[in-house]
């Protein structure tokens, strides 16, 4: 008995099936049947249905000797199911890779549902992918298994039975099939959702739904729409016969109302002439199933009266009232937006003109986010070294707070902005600014950067889709062409720098200012660190930071932080700190703490006692510190083959290297973390990568690129001559702090070439 029973129905989907059954069958988790029912297909879906079979005996083919349209031929897959779990695919989309790995996970996790719902995106053929609008209701937060009355949001998510997976017994014991028509999917899923005693949510994308530019059901004109009155009717009958899911009807028919308005206003479904006809039948349908006292939301009041008065020539009239008052409003709001762009596009051009400020400097992060990373600490710096500059830092409203008090506060997009990017002599910036932005004789423009390049950046993206998105770039090495000084901390960063953006700048390679808090922080600054951080006494506080992963939509984590915990005892804590491209659910946990918004990564490392990354250039940073760093890469082939990196990390770790999770637990089980082996490997990896960091890297900088003493360089301190402050936690000496049996598989730890 497999795991999965995949039905898919095909019909006149021949361009498409290929793509649909390798989706399938090139699954992770292969434990499967895919029955693929030919609807009496005119094209030659049923030939390659039959190729598939021969080639492959999880494929079980079936010919109807008539068509009978989608539902139906569900139903006949349904018969010949064995699997525990029913997942219905239509026969031009594609499950994801890894689809059913996740849903199996998911399943065993949430005890056996009787029906788990997952995500989906739209792919059109221009190549985009657009999630689910609602996904927020597919949160894995909270309980599971639960009950609809415990999530009724789940109505809200698009009512199609391919997104969602049944367990076979529940179905045949619910008696559940699919009625012919066009909304055959209608009264199976309200009714599954209403009658399961057990429903899991799994917020990952399983479904790319094809969206065709024709041959689409839902898209053809035709008066098979008003099937949908028929289909209403089923679901409402189920519901009478079952007077336990009566509780239901009041948000049955709130969606029932809402379906049919979207059906009545697309353009492109009812024939001409059907639409007066079709919102009588609404008023009828409204009349019905109106539950009285049943309350309407604010947003939906408008639809509601109309389709209960079946008013065709009224609703058409409020509907253009309210379109035409949505464009005035739209175009009244453009025309403010291009008047304001426009005067201050002039300001500017008339600050060109006015001299450049030698006393004036303008620093930002990350587009326009608080004050910090290398930017931050060389504006510090200026104050320090060079007083007669007058700093200034950009930020969005909402980073405002974190620019110190002696420093000026400008907002992106306005007048100030515009004057202090016209004006002031010194430039200084970790990421692109506004390409319009003119580059003045007169002005430096210092590029930080925002650390050591593992991962492929610059040029060498071109060839990297994924990792590049639609970067244009000629735009930018026309930004390129801007820099004076690029800043590097090592030999590795200065000549990768130069290759993939090449330019006329300067490179200094002084180290990172951002690092300089390694060598001049305290035991106190640590202390009173952990202590904001809620960081408890005597543990040993694990910084996880992985990095984003550009071959995937979703930036769900690779780590489960509570089995880490429960398995390495109390007396560790893990500090969570997502990349700003995570769009998973918050960590939570009784040991956890979501660092992720916190205004300083730099501090966050003086609080931890080791690092576990990916391919974070934090690991370069962190190195500073003299402190342990653990490796872990579960996914190493798929990065490498969307993103790449421009070195082995194997080869060179910076500690230990773990390619799973019960590795990573292994490692800070045995204590090998922080063990002899882990240390030669970190002093290496120090001594090709932080060469420069010694702590006074900002002052290097201000004094070549603003004062002018190139020649008379503060000497850089040797690694032996560092002491970076150790971590404030006990246990970095003595044995183990806890003893786990070893899982199975050797953990990795190479050597440095």
């Amino acid at each position: 008995m497999p795991r999965f029973s995949v039905i898919v129905p095909a019909y006149q989907v021949q361009a498409y099936l290929h793509a649909c059954l390798d989706s399938v069958l090139e699954q992770s988790y292969p434990d499967l049947e895919l029955i693929v029912v030919d609807d009496r297909s005119p094209d030659a879906s049923g030939a390659i249905i039959d190729e598939y079979a021969a080639r492959d005996p999880r494929v079980r083919p079936v010919h109807l000797s008539e068509n009978r349209g989608l539902g139906r031929a569900r139903n006949a897959g349904m018969k010949c199911a064995t699997g525990d779990y029913l997942v219905f695919l239509d026969g031009d989309d594609t499950l994801t890779p890894r689809a059913l790995e996740w849903i199996a996970d998911r399943i065993k996790e949430t005890d056996e549902p009787d029906v788990l719902v997952y995500d989906y995106a739209r792919t059109y053929w221009t190549g985009e992918a657009v999630r689910n609008q609602v996904a927020a209701q597919l949160t894995e937060e909270g309980p599971a298994p639960f009950r609809l009355a415990d999530r009724p949001g789940l109505l809200n998510v698009l009512m199609v039975a391919w997104n969602k997976a049944y367990r076979r017994e529940f179905v045949e014991a619910e008696r559940l099939s699919f009625p012919p028509g066009y909304y055959e999917d209608t009264p199976w899923t309200f009714p599954a959702l209403m009658s399961a005693r057990s429903l899991a949510t799994l917020d990952r994308v399983c479904v790319h739904y094809r969206q065709r530019r024709t041959g689409n059901i839902l898209g053809t004109t035709s008066r098979k729409h008003f099937d949908i009155f028929e289909q209403y009717d089923r679901v409402f009958a189920y519901v009478a016969e079952r007077p336990e899911l009566a509780r239901w009807q009041p948000a049955l028919f709130q969606r029932m109302v809402d379906h049919l308005a979207t059906v009545y206003g697309k353009p492109d479904r009812l024939p001409p002439g059907s639409r007066a006809e079709f919102l009588r039948r609404a008023r009828a349908q409204y009349l019905r199933h109106r539950t009285p006292g049943t309350p309407v939301p604010p947003r939906a009041r408008l639809r509601h009266t109309l389709i209960r008065l079946g008013a065709h020539r009224t609703y058409r009239a409020l509907r253009l009232a309210a379109a035409l008052r949505r464009g005035v409003r739209r175009s009244a709001a453009g025309l403010r937006r291009v008047v304001r762009a426009a005067v201050l596009w002039l300001h500017y051009r008339i600050q060109l003109c006015l001299p450049v400020r030698p006393d004036r400097a303008v620093f930002t992060a990350h587009g326009g986010r608080g004050h910090g990373c290398n930017p931050g600490a060389l504006e510090a710096a200026f104050r320090r070294y060079a007083p007669h500059i007058r700093t200034a830092w950009i930020a969005r409203p909402e980073h405002q707070h974190t620019v110190p008090p002696a420093t000026r506060r400008l907002r992106p997009d306005t007048a100030a902005y515009w004057t202090a990017l016209a004006r002031a002599k010194y430039l200084v910036v970790n990421a692109d600014l506004d390409p319009r932005l003119v580059k003045r004789r007169g002005q430096v423009w210092v590029q930080t950067r925002y650390g050591t390049p593992l991962k492929r950046m610059g040029l060498d993206l071109q060839d990297r889709p994924a990792a590049a998105g639609a970067t244009d770039f000629g735009s930018y090495l026309d930004g390129v062409d801007k820099w004076d000084y690029v800043l590097s901390a090592n030999r590795h960063s200065t000549v990768t720098w130069e290759r993939v953006c090449p330019g006329r700048y300067t490179t200094l390679e002084y180290g990172y200012p951002r690092n300089d808090v390694f060598q001049k922080a305290t035991s106190a600054d640590v202390s009173r660190l952990r202590e904001q951080l809620g960081i408890p006494r005597g543990t040993v506080a694990i910084l996880y930071a992985p990095t984003h992963r550009d071959h995937r939509r979703d930036q769900h984590l690779l780590l489960d932080p509570e089995r880490l915990l429960r398995r390495l005892g109390p007396r560790y804590v893990l500090l969570f700190r997502a990349h700003p491209g995570h769009d998973g659910p918050p960590v939570q946990g009784e040991r956890v703490i979501d660092v992720s918004g916190h205004p300083s990564v730099e501090s966050l490392c003086l609080a931890s006692d080791a690092l576990v990354t990916d391919y974070s250039s934090i690991m370069f940073d962190y190195a500073n510190l003299d402190r342990p760093i653990v490796v872990y890469a579960p996914d190493r082939e798929a990065y490498e083959a969307a993103r790449g990196t421009y070195f082995d990390l194997r080869s060179c770790p910076p500690g230990a290297y773990a390619r799973s999770e019960d590795e990573l637990i292994d490692i800070f089980a045995t204590g090998h973390w922080r063990g002899s082996r882990s240390t030669q490997l970190r002093a290496a990896f120090r001594e090709r990568f932080c060469p420069f960091d010694d702590g006074r890297a900002a002052e290097r900088v201000v004094r070549h690129v603003v004062l002018g003493e190139a020649v008379l360089l503060p000497p850089v301190t040797p690694l032996a001559e560092r002491h970076p402050v150790p971590s404030a936690s006990s246990a970095l000496a003595g044995p183990p702090l806890v003893t786990l049996p070893q899982p199975s598989g050797p953990v990795t730890v190479t050597d440095c070439r």
